[in-house]
């Protein structure tokens, strides 16, 4: 008789049963394939299933944390169905499904998908942990109020952040408009541009504007695009693996990370660099959260 072939399981990591049963995980990471607003390369719905399959081939033994992270556990929730109404209605569903997530005391990892569903998502951790704040990796600052035509477009996601009374850091931004210069000054926002990440100490600046509690929202045209070339809209003079990780590690030492995502990763095929560093870099955060 022929042996049994080995059968991935089709969840982030490829987990066995006992490590993605969602009753006791203590992550659940929820794919959200959604690019309704994107305005340049689109595709980024399907980056939720490209992170996820490129994650099956991300090692469980992290040599950087020195463990299985994997084995606090890690649930793949189903993909979230779209919201054909328009932008406003998918930021209300997102909301739903995310506070479900957090509500059962989960660990929220949000897959995009564009960056609008961020607001959504740091709407949700905002129910449980009420002085949040967030870290945005991004090479733009999204602070529009509007963009063609809805305040919920990706290019207005932290403009809604802003409106829930969480108070941001940006690191990496590198391309914003007019409107948007005025809005950082006036509201006193505070950026770290790309620049800056690589001509100065910056590290610890970024940490401490951060409250306690830290939601981290991942942008992937953050890196430069030498190193994530698969996203909508990629910006030269990004950052690289090491500031995005040491970064990271800053922040677990002194403050509390309660919730993530990784969005705009946007698979351009044969090309897999781009959804490889995101799964790896989703394990990282797992790992450095765990430890």
């Amino acid at each position: 008789m022929a042996p049994v072939p080995h059968i991935v399981p089709d969840n982030f990591l490829g987990l066995e049963e006992r490590f993605a049963a969602y009753r006791d995980a203590r992550f659940a990471v929820l794919p959200i394939p959604y690019d309704a607003t994107t305005t340049f390369g689109v595709g980024a719905r399907d980056g939720p299933r490209a992170i996820i399959t490129a994650s099956q081939q991300v090692e469980l033994f992290d040599e950087h944390v020195g463990r299985e992270a994997h084995r606090a556990g890690v649930a793949t929730l189903p993909p979230l169905e779209s919201d054909a109404r328009g932008p406003e209605a998918m930021h209300a569903r997102v909301y739903a499904a995310a506070r479900r997530v957090v509500q059962d005391g989960k660990f929220l990892i949000g897959l995009g998908g564009e960056h609008s569903i961020t607001s959504g998502l740091v709407r949700a951790v905002k129910t449980r942990h009420k002085r949040v704040s967030v870290l945005q990796l991004d090479a733009h600052a999204d602070l529009r109020d509007s963009y063609q035509g809805t305040p919920f477009s990706h290019a207005c996601v932290m403009r809604r952040i802003h409106d829930l009374s969480v108070p941001a850091v940006g690191v990496g931004i590198r391309n914003y408009s007019a409107e948007e210069a005025r809005f950082i000054k006036s509201a006193g926002k505070t950026i770290f541009s790309a620049r800056q990440c690589r001509e100065s100490a910056w590290i610890g600046g970024a940490v401490g504007q951060l409250s306690d509690e830290v939601y981290v929202s991942i942008d992937i045209d953050a890196f430069d695009p030498a190193y994530a070339p698969g996203t909508g809209t990629p910006e030269p003079g990004g950052l690289d693996w090491y500031q995005v990780v040491e970064l990271l590690e800053a922040v677990t030492r002194s403050r509390r990370i309660v919730g993530a995502d990784v969005v705009e990763v946007r698979p351009i095929p044969p090309n897999t660099v781009t959804e490889f560093l995101a799964a790896k870099l989703v394990y990282r955060l797992i790992g450095l959260v765990t430890s």
